[in-house]
C-alpha cells in the first residue's frame, strides 16, 4: 500500500470488465507506469515493471500477434460476457 492511497482519494475510475464467462469490477489508471490500463487493484497502476516479461512478451507478440488478435476478436463477438459488456453500455 502507498501512502498516497492513504492521504489522497481514489482517482482511479471503476469499470466492469470480462474475466472468463463473468464480469468483474476493476480500475482504469489514471496515473503510474499503467497510465489508462486496466487492472485488479489500484495498487498494480504504480507498481514496477518486470522487464523480463515485458521482452517475452514483445517477442511472443512478434511471432503470434495476429494469431492472437484474431483470437481475441472472436472471444469479443462470441462470448456472453463481451455481449454483456458492449449491448449493455455498461462502462458509459
Amino acid at each position: 500500500m502507498l501512502l498516497r492511497e492513504l492521504t489522497e482519494p481514489l482517482e482511479e475510475k471503476q469499470v466492469w470488465a470480462r474475466k472468463g464467462k463473468s464480469l468483474v469490477r476493476k480500475y482504469r489508471c489514471s496515473g503510474g507506469t499503467r497510465h489508462g490500463r486496466v487492472v485488479a487493484t489500484p495498487t498494480q497502476c504504480f507498481a514496477p515493471i518486470n522487464i523480463q516479461q515485458r521482452a517475452l512478451m514483445k517477442r511472443t507478440r512478434a511471432r503470434l500477434g495476429r494469431k492472437m488478435a484474431r483470437k481475441a476478436n472472436k472471444t469479443k463477438r462470441t462470448n456472453p460476457a463481451s455481449m454483456r459488456l458492449v449491448k449493455g453500455k455498461m462502462n458509459r
